[in-house]
């Protein structure tokens, strides 16, 4: 299926940004997979699991496995100098964010949900993998962290859009395709200016440290 190719690359993109991160904490080979797998494979078995198609496809087809575990290899035995384990776990990780929220999306209302649950689960298979990377390594899951850069909304605008399109139209690959394009750029934007989602009124803006 077409929604299985945009999948596998938010596997690898994902599986990178979990052998990064791994780096950065400065794991050794098996930290490096299991980060690299977790990330990878985590929101798409959440998914799976809540849609009731069971065994995951993580678990039967293989080929997402490997591409998870080959993506952590890569990264283990290229020495990433530290100063580039900060712009690619970025990049990567907002392909991933972009990808799984089409794919998560697309095999949700596939399996009978209706759009606001497709896109909802759009949105728990894209920043699924995020929150288990973020705990694994024991860090605050960046959907909560104060100050954080949009994440989570660029990838519910992009389950949102890519449900409607499912919904209304004669939906095709390429305009899944432009869904996560967006996302990513709206991901990436927001790092590169600072753009943040809403606060209460009432609260500051100062940024935590750390």
């Amino acid at each position: 299926m077409v929604h299985h190719s945009g999948e596998l690359i938010g596997t690898v993109a994902f599986a990178a940004s979990g052998a990064l991160v791994a780096v950065r904490r400065n794991l050794d080979v098996v930290g490096i997979l299991l980060l690299a797998v977790a990330t990878a494979l985590g929101g798409g078995i959440v998914r799976d699991v809540i849609i009731g198609n069971t065994p995951p496809i993580a678990f039967t087809d293989y080929r997402f496995l490997v591409a998870a575990a080959a993506a952590g290899l890569l990264i283990f035995f290229w020495r990433v100098p530290a100063r580039l384990t900060r712009w690619p776990l970025d990049v990567t990780d907002a392909i991933g964010l972009g990808m799984f929220a089409v794919a998560g999306t697309v095999v949700a209302y596939d399996w009978g949900l209706g759009a606001p649950g497709a896109a909802l689960l759009g949105l728990t298979t894209a920043i699924g993998g995020g929150v288990i990377r973020d705990v694994l390594s024991g860090q605050i899951p960046i959907v909560l962290r104060p100050g954080e850069h949009l994440y989570a909304i660029p990838a519910l605008a992009c389950a949102s859009a890519v449900a409607i399109l499912l919904r209304y139209t004669d939906y095709q690959a390429w305009m899944g395709l432009v869904c996560a394009v967006a996302a990513i750029a709206l991901r990436l934007a927001s790092l590169k200016f600072g753009w943040h989602g809403p606060r209460p009124w009432y609260t500051g803006r100062t940024e935590p440290e750390g």
